[in-house]
């Protein structure tokens, strides 16, 4: 690679710098700064983060192998010599593009949604950051510098969250997204220890060669990749630490739309992608992995059944899609699973925005019952929302179903996965693509379509959104459907995204499947979606919604809402014992601990009491105390004479 290529490459680095300085400049001069000139600001830093990405990507040799950048010594104790770096490949610049291209967009939308709000600049000043510690994530060369960005993000993520930290209950969200989060943390922390007592090394390119060395099916491997998985776990929402992600929706909708899309949920995905070595000589991790992904796809599908709130159905659709991405790096497809969030990428944030339109339209309303026939006062966002909706369904030919399709065919091809129930994971892929389409058509159908619900006064007040909104619908609704080609199957034309990505992710070996196991693989992609919108067509509006209501209405229906309760056993499980220890050491410290000071003291409390006494301030004491002490001392002389 010549040094020009090198030093173009090399501006990708400077990302994170530039969302830095936006959120530095909004941060401590964005409440002197009239609105919208916070917003410029923040989405014009961005922008250019974007630019510099693009740059680098279309200098980037295909067959390149990666680009250091150094940035500098951390550590050097022992064994362990640390620098930190930036890491530029393909993998890393593919995230590159979709963290800032998406926030690009969502940056611009928020211009416009945040308009009039008292933390106006607080806002973009925190969303910066989010973007900026998210890059550092993705870029990071070593395990130490991504912990960093993992823990930037996090900690963005409860700033944001709690936004409107002013309502206990959105405050009582940012808590628990930081609480759980910080679980999945220690798993990534264990993980780091493990990797470098196995490898004597925590710079992520030496581990990754090293990996294949290591015995197959290492107890050591296995242990590592199930930490990582713990931590992969907690930050994208997945079973049994998925329960932050829906209470998330209490943050301001862009910021959905930025933690969905384009930043936390995807990290998790991301770092099994990265360390997928590691995962192709451990199978009994990756099998997990994939389990894990495809319970959670499963379980979230059925969780958005009967939920009301327009943005909290979203969260569980954007539990379950993660899940797809964390089935296909477990079954060794790391390319499928960075194609799916690619996809998701443009269709999520859509649909998030989209929802953002309406509650923006309605005066806050996010209740669905109290929607519906939406879509003919605000054309472009239906439509939008529309190409949204069926992306995410699967509908041919557009981007959600290439990413699906590809999941399903490795799901059931995966020679990691041989013996470990593959068949059973993709018939559960397919019943969820099936669930999937059925719950997108009623959130649809429930808000922009059917009969208008709501009260005249609010019917009077919805109105399209202004452009500064709307255009980044129609961008991202583009991008729904045309991302999806740069994944084509086999039998109908290139593979672009994997070729890209080979040289850095590779794959695990996979069973070779005909062009006719293709075809039938499409054919069953097709039907599934055939199915979950025609019954939900039938539910809501052949039967008008009297199924829909009964079973809504019943256990099932409760059951949905309150996320299979999940909540509820992590109360019972954890929260309860963990509020009992520590009621009980609380009682320890007051009644034992505290009570044992205070006797302590009460000796130092008397002889403090007895040298008062003497403090009289009074000469003829003072003389009496020295004639006292001058006749002890003489007794004492006298007496050591004697004994002498």
């Amino acid at each position: 690679m010549s040094d020009s290529v090198t030093n173009l490459v090399q501006l990708a680095a400077l990302a994170p710098l530039l969302a830095l300085v936006g959120s530095i400049i909004n941060g401590l001069f964005g409440r002197s700064l009239k609105e919208p000139l916070p917003g410029i600001i923040a989405s014009t830093v961005v922008g250019a983060a974007f630019v510099l990405a693009l740059v680098a990507f279309f200098a980037y040799p295909a067959d390149a192998l990666g680009v250091r950048v150094h940035l500098g010594s951390f550590l050097s104790a022992g064994d362990l010599s640390l620098d930190l770096g930036f890491m530029i490949d393909q993998l890393s610049l593919v995230m590159t593009l979709i963290i800032t291209g998406i926030g690009f967009l969502i940056h611009v939308y928020s211009i416009g949604y945040m308009h009039g709000d008292a933390g106006y600049s607080r806002f973009f000043a925190q969303l910066n950051l989010f973007v900026a510690a998210m890059l550092v994530l993705v870029l990071a060369d070593s395990f130490p510098l991504m912990f960093i960005g993992w823990e930037g993000v996090g900690v963005c993520s409860y700033l944001l969250i709690s936004f409107w930290y002013t309502q206990k209950e959105n405050a009582d969200a940012g808590r628990k997204a930081f609480i759980v989060n910080r679980v999945g943390d220690v798993g990534f922390l264990l993980a780091m220890f493990l990797t470098f007592k196995v490898f004597g090394s925590l710079d992520i390119q030496t581990v990754t060669a090293a990996a294949p060395a290591i015995m197959f099916g290492s107890v050591a491997l296995t242990g590592i990749g199930l930490l990582y998985l713990v931590a992969a776990a907690g930050k994208s929402a997945q079973v049994p630490l998925q329960v932050w992600l829906p209470d998330a929706m209490a943050g301001p909708t862009p910021v959905s739309a930025l933690i969905h899309a384009a930043t936390m949920v995807t990290a998790g995905v991301y770092l099994i992608a990265r360390i997928g070595p590691i995962y192709a000589q451990a199978p009994g991790a990756a099998a997990t992995v994939a389990w894990v992904g495809v319970l959670t796809a499963l379980i979230a599908a059925f969780c958005a059944f009967a939920q009301t709130d327009i943005k909290r159905i979203l969260a569980y659709s954007t539990i379950s899609q993660v899940g797809f991405m964390i089935a296909a790096v477990g079954a060794g497809a790391y390319w499928v699973g960075i194609f799916h969030l690619l996809t998701h990428a443009f269709f999520k944030a859509l649909l998030f925005l989209s929802s953002g339109s309406v509650i923006h339209a309605m005066g806050g309303e996010q209740d669905v019952r109290r929607m519906g026939g939406i879509g003919t006062r605000m054309k472009i966002t239906g439509t939008t929302a529309l190409i949204g909706t069926l992306a995410i369904a699967g509908v041919p030919f557009l981007s959600g179903f290439f990413s699906k399709d590809a999941i399903l065919g490795h799901e059931l091809s995966s020679n990691l996965l041989a013996g470990r129930g593959s068949e059973v994971l993709f018939a559960l892929l397919l019943i969820t693509a099936i669930a999937t389409a059925f719950y997108m058509f009623r959130w649809y159908y429930l808000v922009f379509a059917g009969e208008p619900r709501h009260e005249r006064a609010v019917a009077e007040k919805i109105h399209e959104t202004p452009s500064v909104m709307s255009v980044p619908l129609v961008v991202l609704a583009i991008g729904s459907v045309l991302v999806g080609y740069l994944g084509l199957p086999a039998v109908i034309g290139r593979n672009i995204i994997e070729e890209w990505l080979e040289p850095v992710i590779g794959s695990a070996p996979f069973t070779h499947l005909s062009s006719s196991s293709e075809w039938l693989l499409i054919i069953a992609s097709i039907a599934a979606v055939a199915i979950g919108l025609g019954a939900g067509y039938w539910v809501y509006v052949v039967n008008k919604g009297k199924l829909a209501e009964r079973l809504g209405s019943g256990a099932l229906g409760t059951l949905s809402r309150n996320g299979l309760g999940f909540d509820a056993v992590n109360r019972a499980l954890l929260t309860k014992p963990a509020e009992s220890v520590a009621d009980g050491l609380s009682v320890l410290d007051r009644e034992v601990l505290d009570r044992a000071v205070v006797a302590s003291a009460a000796p130092v409390d008397l002889l403090g009491k007895l040298a008062t006494a003497w403090q009289s301030g009074q000469v003829r004491m003072y003389a009496m105390a020295m004639l006292a002490g001058a006749v002890v001392l003489a007794v004492l002389v006298a007496a050591l004479e004697v004994l002498s």
